[in-house]
């Protein structure tokens, strides 16, 4: 009656039988809308985003307001991952704001290397490790099975990490994980799903939606960081600002590379 893919990896498979079956709705999950063989829009695939760019900014402001100067992004998918790069850019628009509202200088390291495939790796250990033997304390581990390296690095190193996706703090040592910058990943899946039995797939279908603080679908999960100088009631308020519109977060990361007031960006 409906299928859910999640992730850009079954886009063509999903495009195959999206294309074979029309009357089935198809939701793609950190998708996007999609096309048959001939350029024809597939009306019955639900395209799936999320506004990364808020979730990132969360976890930036939120690690630096803790009092972390030196800071780390490592991510997947080579630099070409849409919902990577929208994650990396908001870590870097969060840090600088809050640097710039303490008036301190954060420096982060910013890296897509050894995380093309999204998985673990000797040499992804080895360069992290690095990282926190050259006085990186926290680093953002923006990229499926990464964590697993990234995590092992700062474990190893007494450092910490910023997971992503889903709350990561149970996924190494504990205090480990400062927070998680998360999307509501099983909560589009029901909304997307609903609309499919309460008739209105059609809103959706053929087109692609994008979920952010609006739909309370981002955010950090409070009940289990492991922060002492940023409260929740600070989080509270950044969210409420974000969502009324006053505070501003950019989504176009080809605009990563700029100057920014409290922050030294050294892409490897």
């Amino acid at each position: 009656e409906v299928v859910v893919c999640a992730g850009f990896m079954q886009e063509a498979a999903m495009r195959r039988a999206a294309a074979e079956f029309p009357d089935v709705p198809f939701v793609f999950i950190d998708g996007y809308p999609l096309s048959d063989d001939a350029g024809n829009s597939l009306a019955n695939v639900a395209g799936i985003s999320f506004k990364e760019e808020q979730a990132g900014y969360f976890a930036g402001y939120a690690v630096v307001k803790e009092g972390f100067t030196k800071l780390g992004f490592s991510g997947g998918g080579g630099g070409t991952n849409p919902a990577c790069c929208r994650f990396g850019y908001g870590f870097v628009q969060g840090a600088n704001a809050a640097a710039a509202e303490l008036g301190v200088q954060v420096d982060m390291n910013y890296s897509w290397e050894y995380g093309a495939s999204f998985q673990a790796s000797p040499d992804l250990q080895t360069m992290i490790t690095g990282w926190y033997d050259q006085g990186t304390e926290v680093v953002f581990a923006c990229g499926g099975s990464m964590f697993a390296s990234i995590s092992a690095a700062a474990s190893a190193t007494d450092g910490y990490v910023v997971g992503v996706d889903v709350d990561q703090s149970s996924q190494a040592e504990a205090g480990v994980v400062v927070t998680s910058a998360m999307k509501g990943l099983s909560d589009a899946v029901q909304w997307a799903v609903a609309k499919v039995y309460d008739g209105t797939f059609s809103e959706i279908g053929g087109t692609g939606t994008s979920l952010g603080v609006d739909d309370n679908a981002v955010g950090l999960p409070t009940a289990t960081w492991s922060m002492a100088n940023y409260t929740v009631a600070d989080y509270e308020s950044l969210f409420a600002q974000v969502a009324g519109g006053s505070v501003k977060i950019d989504d176009n990361y080809e605009n990563l590379e700029q100057d920014y007031s409290n922050l030294t960006l050294n892409i490897k």
